[in-house]
């Protein structure tokens, strides 16, 4: 008598590839959770590379007392809830050295300010310093519970007030505004119909912390295109700025067109001063 199968073939086929499907998925599971793990490590182990050699440059600087600084301020924690006071050990760690006559704020004129102080050396401006250096154009955040650093993933810049990113960068504007000194300079928008905001942060934090009794004047350089003059010194957001200014602090504005400044900071003999 022949064995009778407990399994007709066909249902033993099935078994046998709905075994086989779960044990690949399982495998693919594992497969990118291990990819993910390792793309976390890749990209925090990229962002610390990116700041040590950043920070490199400044000869003298103790970075990895900096970088350790840095991260106490939002490893393992909600990127929501990292408030500007997180950042005070950073700001400890490398201090914000004057440089009297020489420091240069800007409001919505980012790309010009920066060119200009590239190639004329006679200004500053907080990118230009180890910390803003450091940071500049980078996004980082931390998560509760977790000791790595991300840079996907992390609240854009108006999703929450104290995110990782907004509260650095408030931190160390209001830091290097208390330490401006002699004659300082701002570039504004006069392309704009708001050159002053009291919102932005040069507005909200840089103006509040200047100090008159290390501060001689602010000038303004209202930044003009020919082909769309929408402002010129006699703005009323530019009035608004003058009453925010401490008693003691001197004010000056005076318009000056990006081509102007374009072709002096390309002629490397034209000293700054004769600028604007």
């Amino acid at each position: 008598m022949e064995p009778v199968e407990r399994f007709p073939p066909q249902k033993r086929r099935t078994k046998r590839c709905l075994f086989l499907t779960v044990v690949a998925v399982l495998l693919l599971i594992v497969i990118l959770g291990i990819a993910l793990g390792v793309g976390l490590y890749r990209s925090s182990e990229t962002f610390k590379t990116t700041f040590m050699n950043r920070c490199e440059k400044f000869e003298g600087s103790d970075c990895e007392k900096i970088w350790t600084a840095f991260e106490q301020a939002y490893l393992g924690k909600d990127p929501c809830e990292v408030p500007m006071e997180a950042y005070d050990p950073l700001i400890a760690a490398a201090p914000f050295e004057p440089a009297c006559n020489r420091m240069m704020f800007w409001s919505k004129t980012k790309d010009v300010a920066h060119e200009f102080t590239a190639k004329k050396h006679c200004f500053t401006t907080l990118e230009d310093t180890l910390l803003g250096s450091v940071l500049n154009d980078l996004t980082w955040c931390g998560k509760e519970g977790s000791g790595e650093t991300f840079t996907s993933g992390c609240p854009r810049w108006n999703d929450c007030d104290n995110n990782t990113v907004r509260s650095f960068w408030n931190r160390v504007s209001a830091a290097f505004a208390e330490v401006a000194c002699g004659d300082t300079t701002v570039m504004l928008n006069g392309s704009i119909a708001t050159p002053f905001s009291l919102y932005s942060i040069f507005g909200s934090i840089e103006v509040k912390r200047f100090n008159p009794e290390k501060m001689r004047s602010l000038n303004v350089v209202l930044v003009t295109q020919q082909e769309r003059n929408t402002t010129n010194c006699t703005n009323l957001s530019l009035k608004d700025l003058q009453k925010e200014l401490r008693e003691g602090i001197k004010y000056n504005c005076k318009e000056v067109s990006e081509s102007q400044i374009q072709e002096c900071s390309s002629n490397p003999e034209t000293p700054c001063g004769a600028c604007w």
